[in-house]
């Protein structure tokens, strides 16, 4: 059996802890599969060398900050292989230009394209344990470049379907998948299973277990998912396709605190309005989220949507520039709730449930946004932890079923 091991920096920041996952590592080895782990930075050490890159230049050129932060994932793994050989395991380290990770060429947020895995496979035949830089690839210029935030998930996803593994284990500081965030929702219980459209609605509305570009992968390419704690040895959480046995309407509730409301007022009431407007967004690569267009009157009508904070104010610059309209309002101070479940597309009631609870917790809602498998309603940022748990309550998601 071939096993892909990803770990955080939080699950290697000090020799203790570098020790722990190499155990868990040997430990794995030794029952006579093949193993690949993929590492994060140390710690919190990504931070300090941003915080190092700032004192001497505050806007670095993106292909050097990539150049830079890679060092760090570099450090993980030489110290993990010597930490493994001190345990009597043969192991090698590998970084991205050695396996070789080939992605495109934008520096900070590169996508992967290809991984050549006749390397760690050559390895692999030596029984050796590859441990492999998470977060970075190389692009056609033979330049570093890194992937932006959750990469070193994707990297794992990414190595575990070029090498065919049987499953994917990413190990972070929480024991799996909950049903909301429990550090907010005291009675939020751990998921034994979700599906992969599942994960990825958690994962794209703010859950942080998981990040949404890993969970596209491995929904494209049918890599099973564990989410597992690297502290203590529960079972975790799988993430995979197929249909539950008993199906839970709702699996889980998300907040995402990073959102912006950004409302245009009096635009021109006729076509080309929207696609202008939304047009001139993707140029500077502002995603969107929730639309809400209404009824024209006067010859104007108003559009209102959803952008993460940081977009907000770069939206509001391209849209005075490039529009027409009678005025536009920025509110930053709004978060957006959400429910999501598979079983959602064949219940009625799911949405109507929700909105109750919010009105029973006094709760008003700004804008609603549905799909097949999630509600998503825009409310003010301070009731979001609030909202979560009334919800939660609401769908008696801390039950054990």
């Amino acid at each position: 059996m071939l096993v892909v091991k990803k770990f955080g920096g939080t699950s290697v920041g000090n020799r203790d802890r570098i020790f722990n996952v190499a155990n868990r590592c040997v430990e794995e080895y030794r029952r006579g599969n093949d193993v690949v782990v993929v590492l994060s930075a140390m710690g919190k050490y990504t931070d300090v060398l941003i915080e190092m890159a700032k004192e001497i230049n505050e806007n670095p050129p993106k292909r050097e900050m990539d150049m830079l932060l890679t060092t760090g994932e570099q450090q993980s793994v030489a110290l993990m292989a010597m930490a493994m050989a001190s345990l009597g395991v043969p192991a090698v380290s590998l970084n991205a230009f050695q396996v070789a990770m080939h992605t495109t060429s934008v520096y900070s947020n590169a996508r992967l394209k290809r991984i050549d895995a006749e390397r760690i496979r050559a390895e692999l035949e030596q029984r050796k344990i590859v441990i492999v830089t998470g977060f970075q690839g190389v692009n056609k210029y033979d330049d570093y470049t890194t992937l932006g935030r959750g990469g070193s998930d994707t990297t794992a996803v990414a190595l575990a379907a070029a090498l065919h593994a049987d499953k994917c284990e990413i190990f972070t500081d929480v024991d799996g998948v909950y049903t909301a965030d429990p550090r907010k929702v005291p009675t939020a219980r751990k998921l034994d299973f979700v599906t992969y459209d599942e994960m990825l609605e958690l994962a794209t509305l703010g859950a942080g277990v998981l990040h949404n570009r890993s969970v596209e992968l491995a929904k494209k390419y049918g890599v099973q998912l564990v989410v597992r704690s690297s502290l203590d040895m529960s079972e975790g959480t799988i993430v995979k396709g197929g249909h539950k046995m008993e199906k839970m309407i709702v699996s889980g509730v998300a907040a995402d605190t990073d959102a912006a409301r950004v409302a245009v007022i009096g635009l021109k009431d006729e076509p080309g309005v929207a696609f202008k407007l939304f047009n001139e967004l993707a140029k500077k690569n502002i995603n969107i989220d929730m639309i809400l267009q209404s009824v024209g009157r006067h010859g104007t009508k108003d559009i209102t949507f959803t952008c993460g904070d940081e977009a907000a104010d770069e939206a509001e610059k391209i849209i005075s520039e490039k529009m027409e309209f009678e005025s536009i309002d920025v509110n930053k101070d709004v978060a957006k709730v959400s429910i999501v479940g598979a079983g959602m597309q064949s219940n009625a009631g799911v949405a109507a449930k929700m909105f109750e609870a919010l009105y029973d917790a006094n709760i008003n809602i700004r804008m609603i946004s549905t799909s097949e498998i999630r509600v998503t309603v825009l409310i003010d940022e301070k009731e979001a932890e609030r909202a979560m748990n009334a919800i939660h309550d609401k769908f008696d998601l801390g039950d054990h079923r």
